[in-house]
């Protein structure tokens, strides 16, 4: 019954990893194998982080399944990142049977306790009959609304319960008192407002987060932001909603966001927040946030409307149908005049534009910084439209400053939690779903490792995703941090043998020496296709050869520690602390 409501739901793909407490559910899948792909990740974090991949781009639910007990708990991170994210995703988790529940059984965890604050709602199944309506409930709530996770726990002597056929109704009734998900328009009023005040303003900033991706709100917004001329700036939740290389795009604010981003929210006079939360990386001093102009907030959850930021215009309501009310609604007349604001933006950019040095430490020309490296990646495959998961650091925000998305649902990272080991399985999700456009791994020596095992998935499952691996030794992120407000102390950071000077920060930043682990030789054990390039002059052809290899590829490239990514604004900042070099 559950592997049917699986089926009814549209699920083609479930990243399951099997157990004692959960065999019954493998062989209804093994049954099912013509109607539903299983796929076998190496390890249940990376099965919630491939549900996660395929429920990043489709928009729809991502589904994983793990025993009970430790292969429960090994789900938790990746529901806590889809909770954060607002990702729709289904875990299903078997449990001890009912009889020996809180008796501190064989991988006994209480999987409902645990998951309670994660999740949009934990379900237990007490009742054989209760298995189809819990499972269609499940998926509306994870899909409706603000989207997030679900947990499924199922004791296994419910899995082994039987029903006779002619008492299963596949298609029950709900039974959710209470949950009434926002699918409500603005009022005109509010509509009114927004443009009155659009009208009069002469610094407008429009400000895009996650839930614009989510709503599949990307083509009405687009559309009101040409219509207005008003320039746009997005989270790194939001990237993608408009396009990277539009020259109204002011691309990304907050921490390692652009100048011109930043400076044009501190000035603005009217900020129009769009599915954002005003988030601690995005704001800093929350106080000194936007603190010159208006606030507009439109959101479908109630609970971001003046959570971290008041807002003079809140706007409970669905964002795709406000701004289809903003687009109808619009006149030419309304437009502000901002020829002078225009201006400015222009001047901040042409003087602050994401820039890195062409040369290593000591000079040197041949070396490979990680900007260069995923620029060049960006303009040998941008044609193609590639989908780019990342891990979590240094990477990640160069990943979000230099690769340009001209459209939603291409990039995904984890951003409110902040996962190391979620690129490589995100990815992998994508893959599965998606089996014939180019996917790829942007990741961090220190994020790639924390799920390397998953390797093993892309070559059994025969999904080729290509891993650009940059590979500077060190948890860069940290590493600056110290150098930037630690006086440079390296406190185990460095990912090398402990006997060796770059431990106690003394390494002259040299990448012609071996590296730790040697990946080349991890990605052939497991039968990846991989090679390792460490001169520039080599890097064009090199992923050239990464991006045509038929099946998945790794590329290692070395790349100098020293590298921060800038801009940088000191964490309880204000923009007119960013740090520029």
């Amino acid at each position: 019954m559950l592997v049917a409501g699986l089926v009814k739901q549209g699920v083609k793909n479930i990243f399951a990893y099997p157990g004692g407490a959960s065999m019954p559910l493998h062989q209804a899948l093994l049954a099912a194998q013509d109607e539903l792909r299983t796929i076998l990740p190496r390890h249940e974090q990376g099965g919630g982080f491939a549900a996660q991949g395929v429920a990043r781009v489709t928009g729809d639910v991502g589904v994983c399944m793990a025993t009970s007990g430790p292969g429960a708990t090994n789900l938790v991170t990746a529901i806590a990142d889809a909770k954060l994210d607002s990702v729709p995703m289904v875990a299903i988790t078997g449990q001890v049977p009912q009889a020996v529940i809180g008796s501190d059984a064989f991988q006994e965890t209480p999987m409902v306790e645990i998951s309670r604050s994660i999740t949009k709602h934990a379900y237990m199944i007490t009742d054989v009959r209760d298995v189809a309506r819990i499972v269609k409930e499940a998926f509306f709530i994870a899909r409706t609304g603000r989207p997030g996770p679900v947990l499924i726990d199922f004791p296994k002597d419910v899995q082994l319960a039987t029903l006779d056929a002619a008492d299963v109704d596949h298609d029950p009734a709900l039974d959710l008192p209470g949950y009434n998900p926002v699918v409500n328009p603005p009022k005109p009023a509010q509509i009114k407002q927004i443009l009155a005040a659009i009208k009069r303003s002469k610094k407008p900033v429009i400000y895009v987060g996650g839930g614009c991706v989510t709503g599949g709100s990307s083509d009405e917004l687009t559309s009101f932001a040409l219509k207005t001329g008003i320039p746009v700036t997005t989270t790194v939740m939001g990237i993608g909603s408009f396009p990277g290389e539009h020259e109204q795009n002011l691309h990304m604010l907050g921490m390692h966001g652009t100048v011109p981003a930043n400076y044009a929210v501190n000035e603005a006079d009217l900020l129009l927040a769009f599915g954002v939360r005003f988030d601690d990386r995005v704001t800093g001093k929350l106080e000194e946030f936007a603190r010159h102009g208006k606030i507009v907030h439109v959101d479908i959850d109630p609970a971001e409307i003046h959570k971290n930021k008041e807002a003079h215009i809140p706007v409970h309501a669905d964002l795709g149908k406000t701004l289809e009310a903003l687009n109808a609604a619009f006149d030419p007349a309304d437009a502000p005049d901002i020829a002078a604001w225009r201006d400015q933006i222009a001047e901040w950019k042409q003087k602050h534009p994401l820039a890195y040095s062409e040369t290593g430490p000591g000079g040197d020309t041949e070396a490979i910084l990680q900007q260069h490296a995923i620029k060049t990646l960006y303009e040998r495959t941008k044609s193609r439209n590639p989908y780019v998961a990342v891990g979590v650091g240094q990477h990640q925000m160069w990943s979000a400053q230099f690769f340009k998305f001209a459209k939603p649902r291409h990039w995904l990272s984890s951003s409110g939690l902040g996962t190391m080991g979620f690129g490589l399985p995100a990815a992998m999700g994508v893959a599965a779903e998606l089996p014939d456009e180019l996917v790829i791994d942007i990741d961090g020596d220190g994020s790639f490792l924390m799920n390397v095992q998953e390797l093993a998935t892309l070559t059994c499952e025969k999904l080729p995703v290509k891993i650009l691996l940059l590979n500077n030794q060190h948890l860069g992120m940290v590493v600056q941090w110290e150098d930037r407000f630690m006086s440079g102390r390296r406190a185990h950071t460095y990912l090398g043998p402990i006997d060796n000077p770059e431990w106690f920060g003394q390494g002259t930043g040299d990448t012609q020496g071996e590296t730790y682990p040697n990946f080349v030789q991890i990605a052939r054990g497991f039968g990846v296709e991989a090679a390792q390039v460490r001169k520039k002059s080599e890097l064009p052809a090199a992923l050239d050869k990464m991006i045509e290899a038929k099946g998945p590829y790794l590329l290692d490239v070395i790349c100098p520690y020293q590298e921060h990514v800038l801009p940088m604004i000191p964490a309880g900042g204000t923009a007119r602390d960013i740090i520029t070099e």
